[in-house]
């Protein structure tokens, strides 16, 4: 009979599993890459406004295929970007809420780092609803976790025991401390650039502000 441990770690496992297959990698001219996942089965895809920042841009799929991505919008100061590739049926990756996130939650991470796809990392939030000291001023919508993460991690998913979407990582504060963008900031940043939250991408989309960047993303 399988022990209380053994239960949790398969369930935790297909969380994996089902979350992955939503997961992308974004590269860019120069070979950089970084990770997004997608939102919309209509080809909208969320990642990082400092991956999608050279272009053009490809994102590779769960199942191998290398398609050609758009940049629709993007927010340098919250650092999030939408791209739309022509694709449909996607497997899409469920929303939460990162404003009902507590300190101590379990959370987990998928992402590229150093090359090695979907690679997964977990760890419990530290805070979130307030500014740190390393991280921009003025918003509060930061999510900072006890998580490994590293190049290659920036734009991957955030997400919790469920599955669902709490967070896009963006960057490091230390060896093991990971801050990610809380996904009710993303729902607002799609709803100011391309009119919708839960809408398919749109044909074209608009751009977002320059601010400056954090000095340790990922």
């Amino acid at each position: 009979m399988p022990s209380l441990f053994e239960e949790l770690n398969a369930e935790l496992s297909g969380v994996m599993t089902d979350v992955s297959r939503s997961v992308v990698q974004v590269r860019d001219e120069s070979r950089g890459a970084g990770a997004g996942m997608i939102w919309h089965a209509d080809g909208l895809i969320i990642t990082n406004a400092h991956v999608a920042r050279r272009g053009p841009l490809k994102v590779a799929l769960y199942d191998g295929r290398v398609l050609d991505a758009r940049l629709i919008a993007r927010d340098e100061e919250r650092d999030l970007a939408a791209l739309v590739v022509d694709a449909h049926e996607l497997p899409t990756i469920q929303i939460g809420s990162s404003r009902t996130l507590q300190a101590g939650q379990w959370v987990m991470s998928l992402g590229h780092p150093w090359g090695i796809l979907n690679a997964a990392s977990g760890g419990v939030v530290i805070s979130t609803g307030k500014p740190a000291p390393e991280l921009r001023a003025g918003h509060n919508d930061w999510v900072v976790c006890d998580l490994h993460l590293r190049p290659g991690n920036s734009g991957g998913p955030l997400f919790d025991v469920h599955g669902r979407l709490i967070g896009v990582n963006t960057m490091i504060t230390s060896p093991n401390v990971g801050v990610a963008v809380g996904v009710d900031a993303v729902k607002d940043f799609l709803k100011r650039t391309i009119g919708s939250a839960s809408a398919a991408p749109p044909a074209s989309g608009g751009s977002g502000v320059d601010a400056p960047q954090p000095s340790m993303f990922v």
